[in-house]
């Protein structure tokens, strides 16, 4: 691993394990990332092989730290209790554990979504934000993020928000996913997305929402037309958030 890497992020998707050492005065890789698919039984013993196949191929030293960011609840110390997006084995597992034993060395799990907001407050289009930051990934479902001066507030679930009696759970409503089955515009989705962003205005009286996601690319077909007080802004870091904040977590809960 070259000099100016000082942290190893993993971003651990349903289809695609992706690696980077990470520049953390940069928020950058250090180095390009390494892809690796994910397999298609994705059991622990699976996914965790190919993180420790990673770290081999950075030949990452031990005493830089390493994240992962992982579609799941992280709870440190506890068991898994729902997996999406990976084999249903993960149920029941200490995936810190899990990791950490494959690799023989200390790993920092985290969300992905949560790591993702972390990457976008450090380095990205809420650096320098004081008060609660609400990050957003809108994409198969809304993955949230909360951070509030700078300090992770994890495992944030907003996206199944219930917004009225006939759309219980938003994502279901507003998920670009939904958007694109249902080939509505951007101007009708920027509807539905106004009604989402305003009850979380409401609830959480946020400083700034930052929308991320694929779709944040066109932010500027959709963002204008959302209709509330709080300021919202496009992601900037978008595919390489996850192994930033992952990067960046580890770097903190090391020292």
């Amino acid at each position: 691993m070259i000099e100016t890497a000082q942290a190893f992020g993993v971003d651990i998707g349903g289809s695609g394990i992706k690696a980077a050492p990470v520049d953390l005065q940069k928020g950058e890789f250090a180095e390009p990332r390494l892809k690796i698919l994910t397999p298609e039984v994705s059991t622990p013993e699976a996914v965790a092989k190919i993180v420790k196949q990673q770290l081999d191929h950075f030949e990452v030293p031990e005493s830089a730290p390493v994240g992962v960011a992982f579609p799941a609840p992280i709870k440190p110390g506890q068991k898994l209790d729902f997996m999406a997006n990976l084999d249903q084995s993960w149920v029941g597992v200490d995936v810190t554990e899990v990791f950490s034993e494959a690799c023989g060395r200390p790993v920092v799990v985290v969300n992905d979504a949560d790591a993702a907001g972390l990457a976008e407050v450090q380095y990205g289009a809420a650096k320098g934000q004081n008060g609660l930051v609400i990050a957003t990934t809108l994409g198969t479902g809304i993955g949230t993020a909360l951070i509030y001066d700078g300090v992770l507030i994890p495992n944030s679930e907003l996206g199944h928000i219930v917004l009225d009696a006939k759309h219980l759970d938003a994502e279901k409503y507003a998920a670009s996913s939904v958007k694109d089955l249902e080939d509505i515009s951007y101007k009708k989705w920027a509807k539905r997305l106004t009604k989402y962003y305003g009850l979380m205005e409401h609830y959480f009286n946020p400083d700034l929402f930052v929308v991320g996601g694929g779709v944040s690319k066109d932010s500027h077909k959709f963002l204008p037309n959302i209709d509330i007080k709080t300021p919202i802004v496009p992601a900037t870091l978008r595919n390489s958030a996850g192994i930033v904040g992952a990067a960046y977590y580890a770097s903190v809960k090391q020292n």
